[in-house]
């Protein structure tokens, strides 16, 4: 459920910073930023902090967007994996708390016994 909500959160503010992008970016570099395709590329570009540099604003507010938004893209990438890396966690830890069972039939009177072994 994590994993979801982060994806919604991340999908928005590419919708978002897009949207920002054009409207600041579209006076100054409409050869750049013709449409909402270019933001959208420009935008996921620099939420994943990958940067490729074919778009970029020239506008002090557009750098200050741009900035901005590869910062949290960093939080954005980390977030992930700390939540996958979290659930990995407190499963070997519930599985450590559970006690290990063994079943054994004595040879004499073939009665059915159960021995509980804390697991630590």
């Amino acid at each position: 459920m994590e994993l979801l909500i982060t994806l919604c959160i991340c999908l928005i503010l590419i919708i978002f910073s897009s949207t920002l992008i054009n409207y600041i970016e579209t006076q100054a570099q409409p050869d750049k930023f013709e449409n909402a395709d270019e933001s959208l590329w420009w935008a996921v570009a620099t939420l994943t902090t990958q940067g490729y540099g074919d778009i970029y604003p020239i506008t002090p507010i557009g750098k200050i967007l741009e900035a901005t938004i590869a910062i949290i893209g960093i939080g954005f990438v980390v977030l992930p994996t700390g939540i996958i890396s979290s659930s990995f966690i407190s499963t070997l830890n519930d599985q450590k708390k559970s006690p290990i069972v063994i079943q054994c039939t004595c040879p004499n009177c073939q009665t059915l016994f159960q021995i509980f072994i804390k697991n630590t």
